[in-house]
């Protein structure tokens, strides 16, 4: 499965060792990834691995083991159940104690229950390693005591808005969690477009089809990456003035910067034609 999701149109391949493995299997799991990310194809992708819990058994061996064999090979740590900045601060320690190896890992926390939810503020910034909040909704949902199952986007805003901001704030990414059900393309580009919409960076993905809807989904389409552009040149072109008229509309400094977003998220669609 690792060989195959490399080839695919993903940003980001993340080896899952905690809630995808059962206990028997943790020590096999730690070491298939670790030969994987020491010998495994280049690739675009990111690579990164959803460690286990540091208040677990395996969370340490998963650091330690992982960054020893292959730490320049792994883009990030995500840290799963994150409930306070304590929890990133030791791996944080860990990862000072191996030296070069951990040079360039950073961290990703995952935002999944009620008390991580309400101090998300401080995970955000923990640590100078950290680089995205995911929200994680099927943990958040037991924490909360929702019932499983299919929930429409807008019970989700809360938490959704209570990451985006936080993730603003301390500048690092937003990024929305997967949705389970794997054969419902309609529900999940709802749910895609929808967190494109607030402002959220990516979605994880659970299944290779799953990829393409949401890449559609935060690439900008054709009329918007030319609005974007007009905005940089009217502006480029104001003579010294804050605030221009274009198309009916005033735009100013807030414009440039969410035209400069839509150029950057174009760029990273692999739209190289993009200027500004």
């Amino acid at each position: 499965m690792l060989a195959k999701a490399v080839g695919l149109d993903a940003d980001e391949v993340i080896a899952d060792l905690e809630d995808a493995v059962d206990a028997g299997s943790k020590d096999r799991a730690r070491e298939q990834a670790a030969a994987f990310l020491e010998g495994g194809p280049s690739t675009a992708a990111a690579l990164s691995v959803r460690i286990n819990t540091l208040a677990g058994p395996w969370g340490e061996r998963d650091v330690v083991d992982l960054v020893r064999r292959a730490g320049p090979r792994i883009a990030s740590l995500i840290v799963p159940k994150v409930e306070g900045a304590g929890e990133l601060a030791a791996i944080d320690e860990l990862l000072d104690g191996l030296g070069e190896r951990a040079e360039g890992v950073g961290l990703q926390a995952l935002v999944e229950t009620a008390a991580g939810l309400l101090r998300v503020g401080e995970i955000a910034g923990a640590s100078p390693r950290l680089q995205s909040l995911i929200l994680g909704y099927a943990d958040l949902a037991a924490s909360l005591g929702r019932a499983p199952g299919v929930i429409a986007p807008e019970r989700w805003l809360y938490a959704q808005e209570s990451v985006l901001v936080a993730a603003r704030a301390a500048g690092v990414q937003a990024i929305d969690g997967p949705y389970l059900e794997i054969r419902d393309d309609a529900g999940l580009r709802l749910r895609a477009e929808h967190v494109r919409e607030l402002g959220f960076d990516g979605k994880w993905a659970v299944h290779p089809a799953q990829i393409g809807i949401i890449n559609a989904a935060f690439t900008p389409e054709a009329q918007e990456l030319a609005h974007a552009r007009a905005v940089l040149e009217a502006l480029e072109q104001a003579e010294g003035r804050g605030a221009v008229e274009l198309a009916g509309a005033m735009i100013d400094e807030a414009s440039r910067k969410h035209a400069l977003e839509v150029v950057a998220r174009g760029r990273a669609a692999g739209l190289t034609e993009v200027s500004g």
